[in-house]
């Protein structure tokens, strides 16, 4: 894994505190949330009926256009919650099987780790890898590095994507944005979900990290950040496929009811 690195600024002689950690990490994942909002308002309404334009019948309905496969397995809902549900919370004892995430073979462009294999669960892994290097290093630069070198032409850009945005957020809620600072970011992926896939060569994987953020003074704080993406197989790898991003995954505290309700799974490391 790549090594923390530090904060992209934080103004001089503001003091941490566990209560700021967790306003800044509820913030970024209402952002998050905000994202699960705006997606859902784009698909309803794409799949609503729209008025006919001046000069027809006012009561004229104009058919949406058709979607494809793999945008309306993009586009479905999943399941909503709040930034309550991503704090720690009370874990069950539920029966479920585990996703089995396979390893690492190589290294690939903005050294994300790569060389998983053609399977949904090598989907997962290579999304997992994405979002880890692009995030954990809480650099806006670095983020677009990665996007730009794992997302296919049509796919989210290095302003748009997801993940860019969320990293931006993280050092804007902070008041660090730019200088030096020492924030710190650790994503642990624990749950996971095959949202859906079409064929072999198109998967909708989605994570369920825990986020620990940890300063100087020894400050942390954890929240649940979950993450979907478009992976398409391309050229003997997956990238970030065409396309709109997927709505966004729930934001849960892995292992609560809730999380199980959501679909996640615990993921466990194949080799």
């Amino acid at each position: 894994m790549r090594r923390r690195m530090p904060l992209e600024g934080r103004a001089l002689g503001e003091p941490w505190t566990r209560r700021r950690l967790q306003v800044v990490l509820i913030g970024a994942v209402a952002v998050v949330l905000g994202l699960l909002a705006a997606g859902v308002a784009v698909v309803l309404g794409g799949l609503s009926n729209s008025r006919g334009a001046v000069g027809r019948a006012p009561n004229r309905v104009v058919a949406p256009a058709p979607a494809s496969a793999v945008d309306r397995v993009a586009a479905a809902p999943m399941r909503s919650a709040t930034a309550q549900d991503a704090q720690p919370g009370e874990l069950a004892v539920q029966d479920g099987m585990a996703l089995h995430v396979p390893s690492a073979m190589g290294e690939g462009p903005a050294e994300v780790a790569t060389g998983f294999p053609q399977t949904s669960e090598g989907a997962l892994g290579q999304l997992i890898a994405i979002d880890q290097q692009a995030m954990q290093p809480l650099s806006i630069t670095t983020a677009q590095q990665v996007i730009g070198g794992w997302a296919q032409p049509g796919g989210p850009t290095r302003r748009s994507w997801s993940g860019v945005r969320a990293v931006a957020q993280l050092l804007s809620s902070s008041g660090m944005p730019g200088g030096v600072g020492s924030l710190t970011l650790d994503l642990r992926p624990a749950m996971g979900q095959i949202k859906g896939t079409v064929g072999r060569d198109f998967v909708v994987p989605c994570v369920d990290f825990v986020a620990t953020v940890a300063t100087g003074s020894g400050g942390t704080h954890r929240v649940a950040v979950a993450d979907c993406q478009r992976m398409a197989w391309d050229n003997g790898r997956w990238l970030v496929a065409a396309g709109s991003e997927p709505v966004a995954a729930p934001s849960i505290w892995p292992g609560t009811r809730a999380s199980y309700a959501a679909g996640y799974r615990w993921l466990v490391s194949s080799p």
